[in-house]
């Protein structure tokens, strides 16, 4: 079986991930999650590609990238999540398989981050369980994409 191949895309300041506000994001690194990543999808027989901006068209321009290269997409748009309409339209366009992300409960959070500009273009969205959201995520793409 030929491994799938998923794009991991990490918005703006999780760069940061590990010194920023623990107690909301919790203290492992981003480093650490992509390792994390890359484990769990090694173990799923799929490769996983990580890239991390803080800049809106990075983003959207990997989005368009993937297409014909990655089988999903995973993407934890950060503040983007509630503001960004380009990654919105970059996700329906390139209409690949897409899980979003968050490691806080964005419902439990300020209300602007109640709404996401991504979720109506993604085939799911877990929130809310730390680095496992990750995890469950890729996990859920994998299986949609081998059903």
């Amino acid at each position: 079986m030929q491994p799938l191949s998923i794009l991991v895309l990490h918005g703006p300041n999780l760069n940061m991930l590990g010194k920023r506000e623990p107690g909301v994001y919790g203290s492992t690194t981003l480093a650490e999650i992509n390792r994390l990543l890359a484990e769990v999808a090694l173990n799923l027989q799929a490769q996983v590609f990580p890239l991390q901006s803080n800049h809106e068209g990075v983003l959207v321009d990997a989005i368009h990238a993937a297409l014909g290269k990655h089988q999903g997409i995973l993407i934890n748009a950060g503040a983007y999540t509630h503001t960004s309409v380009a990654l919105r339209d970059a996700i329906a366009a390139v209409n690949l398989p897409t899980v979003e992300v968050h490691l806080s409960n964005i419902y439990r959070r300020e209300d602007f981050r109640h709404h996401s500009y991504i979720a109506p273009v993604v085939i799911g969205q877990i929130s809310g369980f730390g680095v496992q959201s990750y995890l469950l995520g890729l996990q859920a793409l994998i299986e949609n994409l081998r059903s």
